[in-house]
């Protein structure tokens, strides 16, 4: 019969010796330091479980092994002073004055292909009196539980030209990198809040990428709980700018930060840990559950069906009404 604490210290033993395995191998700057270090404290742990097993000396040293890797490892400080990729080597800055909001180093490139397009960086003035909504864009790239979420923020009076600030939080990788789910759990990206035009950062997703499936849909975020919230996110780019964060994949994600905030303040409904949330590619049907976003009275299959965009973005593509004729016919516009 298996001894039960001998199972349990086993299971642990292992999951805790994957963790540091890959913490080492990925957070080890040196390309041969890492794998070597990797390596090393693996088999360590197979002789910490072979000689000792189940006893104290095997549970002090696997103790003081793990506490070795993670000292080290929450001491790696992220840094905005590393060679960015061009799309992110910019931190938006904005300036408030009463209701006059100056957003600088708003991103807005203008794609040949995913990989080649025309920098531009643009400063753009919002007035917060006239913030008419929120609208949510979804990302989905084949993995079901994850997707990519951007928030844009519509300003305007009725009758006269409408302005889209998208705001977008993303990993920011330095030159070379490109973005793994599974290195995103670990401290190789740092944390950006990226403010775009909806031209750039949704026309990238549907025109540029390949098989990513993006929706649109329209939030009923009251104006109080609206400002409120691109406030925070001015608050974010600027706490950004004074300490860089680091991404993580699960708990420092594209939405982590907004679901966090919208729990806080009691609005939607929504609960830090609810799998839904932790899991963010099920969220969207979180969000027609609470009724936090416009369904036209269709059912979530059919709202899920109709909010997918790609067709109309890649027919508008260069047009300047964009943001605009995207939203015709769209559930709740």
């Amino acid at each position: 019969m298996i001894n039960s604490r001998f199972l349990v210290f086993s299971v642990v033993l292992v999951l805790s010796s994957m963790w540091a395995t890959a913490a080492l191998y990925f957070d080890v700057r040196n390309p041969l330091l890492g794998p070597l270090l990797a390596g090393f404290y693996d088999a360590a742990m197979v002789g910490i479980w072979w000689r000792w097993r189940n006893r104290v000396p095997g549970l002090l040293l696997w103790i003081s092994s793990l506490a070795l890797v993670v000292g080290w490892w929450l001491s790696i400080a992220p840094s905005n002073d590393r060679p960015w990729q061009q799309d992110v080597e910019k931190l938006p800055l904005a300036t408030v004055d009463g209701n006059q909001v100056t957003i600088h180093n708003l991103r807005n490139f203008d794609y040949q292909t995913e990989t080649q397009y025309v920098s531009r960086w643009d400063t753009r003035k919002v007035d917060l009196s006239a913030l008419r909504g929120v609208d949510l864009f979804v990302t989905h790239w084949g993995a079901p539980l994850i997707a990519h979420m951007i928030v844009s923020f519509r300003f305007g009076v009725p009758g006269q030209d409408d302005q889209f600030v998208a705001m977008s939080i993303e990993a920011r990788k330095t030159i070379g990198q490109e973005y793994s789910a599974l290195r995103g759990l670990f401290r190789q990206y740092n944390l950006v809040y990226l403010v775009a035009d909806e031209r750039d950062v949704v026309r990238l997703r549907t025109n540029y990428r390949k098989d990513e499936t993006v929706r649109l849909y329209h939030t009923l975020l009251n104006p109080t709980d609206s400002k409120a919230l691109f406030l925070q996110y001015l608050h974010w780019m600027e706490e950004q700018r004074r300490q860089p964060q680091w991404y993580n994949a699960l708990t420092a994600n594209c939405s982590s930060s907004v679901t966090s905030y919208l729990a806080s303040q009691n609005i939607g409904g929504f609960h830090r840990w609810d799998p839904r949330i932790v899991f963010n590619g099920l969220a969207e049907k979180l969000l027609y559950q609470q009724s936090d976003v416009a369904t036209d009275r269709l059912s979530f299959e059919g709202l899920f069906q109709r909010a997918v965009i790609n067709p109309r973005a890649k027919q508008l593509d260069q047009d300047p009404n964009f943001s605009l004729r995207l939203r015709e016919g769209q559930p709740g516009f």
